[in-house]
């Protein structure tokens, strides 16, 4: 596969937040040409890179495998299927989008929407308590094929759009672990200034559960979280956005390491690599948050890929910027930065 054969591969997969398996198996199976006894556990995939030698400091790379969703709270007499939220979903858009049910098989669904003709007109967001969906099946049937809990994604395959922009759903985070395999290709021949370490992390959506345990466990000297960010678009403010197709967007925060930001930027300059700066002023609300605060604290910094209409199922993101991110990555592992 090239890499957008790979983000579309990864993006259709589903693995809502606690749900990740087929996801997380699928990238398992990536990772495994560059780490052979990467292996899941506890819902993180977790592999080592190379040959880990004594001295060098230790670096994981972490993009999370989870995507947001919904799961089945309750069945109606009649049939309907009411829901819970799975992470920050985008709750305006909900009604008329097509779903799937991940029961013990797979179900197609469309969440009820109310004509406007018969509607009030107040334009009125819909609670999730409010959000319902129709299966055609009826409640005993229904009860046959899922169980309360059951994990629901929209029902989306990847589209391309002009140049090398794709939108589908997904693509946050698993662009992300596109990026990671990719600069993984990119140092398989070279030597690492760092034992590396990579993880695709679960429930990053439900609180960066997966990296809490991945970065307890792991305890790294420098952690390096490869997530989405905000991507310009209409109407947003340009001072908290970056731009598609012009590169990763290297975080600079309280809570990250100054000095792993510069690393990053040092290695994109030193390989005169298109970068953007992503100024935070507090949390950043990543997986970086947890390594940065477990046991002693790892020197963490967020490397983010600009995306669009996030946590919704028509992302859009750039595929030159996740191979930027891989190559700006592969400078930085290949470098003394600390």
């Amino acid at each position: 596969m090239d890499i957008k054969e790979k983000i579309v591969s990864l993006s259709e997969a589903y693995g809502a937040s606690g749900d990740e398996s087929p996801a997380a198996e699928l990238a398992l199976d990536m990772l495994k040409e560059y780490c052979p006894e990467a292996d899941i556990v506890n819902g993180n995939v977790v592999g080592k890179f190379g040959t880990h030698r004594e001295g060098l400091p230790s670096l994981v790379l972490d993009a999370h495998i989870d995507q947001i969703g919904m799961c089945v709270t309750y069945i109606t007499s009649d049939g309907f299927i009411k829901v819970g939220n799975l992470g920050g979903l985008d709750r305006r858009l909900l009604p008329a989008q097509q779903v799937v049910i991940h029961g013990k098989k797979e179900i197609k669904g469309v969440v009820c929407s109310i004509p406007p003709h018969l509607s009030s007109g107040d334009g009125k967001v819909l609670e999730i308590s409010d959000i319902a969906i129709d299966t055609g099946y009826s409640k005993s049937q229904l009860e046959k094929i899922i169980s309360l809990g059951d994990s629901i994604t929209f029902d989306v395959e990847c589209h391309k759009l002009m140049g090398n922009r794709i939108t589908g759903g997904a693509l946050d985070d698993r662009c992300g672990v596109a990026a990671i395999l990719h600069a993984l290709e990119l140092i398989k021949n070279r030597e690492t200034a760092y034992n590396v370490t990579v993880i695709f992390s679960s429930q990053e959506e439900l609180g960066e559960r997966g990296a809490k345990i991945g970065a307890f466990s792991l305890s790294p000297d420098i952690a390096i979280a490869v997530d989405v960010s905000f991507a310009n678009a209409q109407g947003e403010d340009e001072k908290k956005c970056g731009y598609l197709g012009k590169g990763a967007m290297i975080g600079i925060s309280p809570c990250l390491s100054r000095e792993i930001s510069n690393g990053l930027i040092d290695a994109a300059k030193s390989a005169n690599l298109p970068y953007q700066l992503e100024i935070m002023n507090g949390l950043t609300s990543t997986n970086a948050d947890r390594y940065s605060s477990s046991r002693e604290g790892a020197k963490a910094c967020t490397l983010s890929i600009p995306l669009r209409n996030m946590h919704t199922p028509v992302e859009v993101i750039d595929v030159d910027d996740v191979v930027n991110t891989a190559e700006i990555l592969a400078e930085f592992i290949g470098r003394k930065n600390v």
